[in-house]
């Protein structure tokens, strides 16, 4: 078989224009996995949510927007370009939402021969409105654009070695400062996308531990994983005991979303006396408008309310050396192995 390599992340506007945006947003939230009601009303929830957030979210995209374009765009092809550099079979770069498509790259990868592709879904943990969603709409384009390609997933990586040390390695410089507190904000999902994913259907969320309690639930628990990422990250790089905390940041709508909530948090920690913060967010692998502009921007501009003195942001590790290797060796793994027909 002739292999290839497909990374897929979650996307953006291909502008910061308003039209644009609406376009962009309207297609992640139609998707039954980010918001999981029945078409009719989620049709209804989200043509609410259109009236007036394409103007506020194109507005936020202006203070992120590079002379290349989108910052999570650019610097996914500069991932892309650096691994393909690396290896010997096609690599293609695709994003869940607008362009470039899942279904662009899967022709291309055709085009090129690639019979048995990697997926490498650009999110460490396993959520239905992230990891999920990009699996089977990669499976569903490949199953009707080449019935012949054999897709093979690479699992969450959200305690691989590899992929802790390139996260510590892009913090070392920052962890040397003098500071505080270190923040870890992972990315929010409703409560109900963790109970939806509990394949045990009666662990997760269930008592105050579950995500301390093993169970075979973790291999889908969002939660339960980023406490992972967070204990392996803080055992590696040595950061003390009560000078480290998780939240979970970008909720919407009124339901209950994980907890607890970074924009709560900040200034929370800022009045305790935190007085310099670091934020980084372990479950984007590039930077990104909830990066930049919530966290960097607005997330300062909380912490700084609550009366805080320094406020940093950790850059996501994008194009760090670590993080490629990492890729590499994902590759490298599955060059070497023999997939059963």
């Amino acid at each position: 078989m002739n292999k290839g390599i497909l990374l897929v992340n979650l996307g953006s506007p291909d502008s910061p224009s308003v039209p644009d945006v609406r376009r962009y947003l309207n297609e992640f939230l139609m998707d039954g996995r980010v918001i999981d009601t029945p078409w009719l009303l989620r049709r209804f929830v989200v043509g609410m949510i259109l009236v007036n957030r394409p103007k506020e979210s194109a507005h936020a995209y202006e203070k992120v927007w590079t002379k290349e374009g989108s910052p999570l765009i650019v610097t996914s092809r500069h991932v892309q370009e650096l691994l393909q550099k690396r290896v010997n079979v096609p690599v293609e770069l695709a994003m869940r939402y607008q362009n470039p498509s899942i279904e662009s790259a899967v022709k291309n990868l055709a085009v090129k021969g690639a019979t048995e592709v990697l997926l490498i879904p650009l999110f460490p943990h396993y959520a239905m409105s992230s990891y999920e969603t990009a699996v089977v709409r990669v499976q569903e384009v490949a199953r009707k654009i080449a019935p012949q390609m054999k897709v093979v997933v690479q699992p969450p990586y959200f305690d691989a070695p590899d992929y802790i040390a390139a996260l510590v390695a892009g913090a070392a410089d920052y962890l040397k400062k003098d500071f505080d507190h270190l923040l870890f904000s992972f990315h929010g999902i409703p409560e109900r996308h963790i109970k939806k994913s509990d394949t045990t259907g009666c662990h997760c969320l269930a008592t105050p531990d579950c995500c301390e309690t093993p169970s075979p639930a973790h291999a889908t628990c969002y939660r339960a994983q980023c406490f992972k990422t967070a204990a392996l990250f803080i055992e590696k790089a040595g950061v003390p005991a009560g000078k480290w905390s998780v939240s979970f940041q970008s909720r919407l709508g009124k339901d209950p979303w994980l907890k607890p909530y970074t924009d709560y948090e900040l200034p929370r920690l800022a009045t305790e006396g935190k007085k310099r913060m670091l934020v980084i967010c372990p479950a984007f692998v590039s930077d990104c408008l909830e990066t930049i502009e919530e966290i960097g921007i607005r997330g300062c501009e909380q912490f700084m309310a609550g009366n805080g003195k320094e406020f940093t942001r950790i850059p996501c590790m994008n194009e760090h050396p670590e993080w490629i290797d990492t890729l590499e060796k994902m590759v490298g793994r599955f060059l070497n192995a023999q997939i059963p027909d």
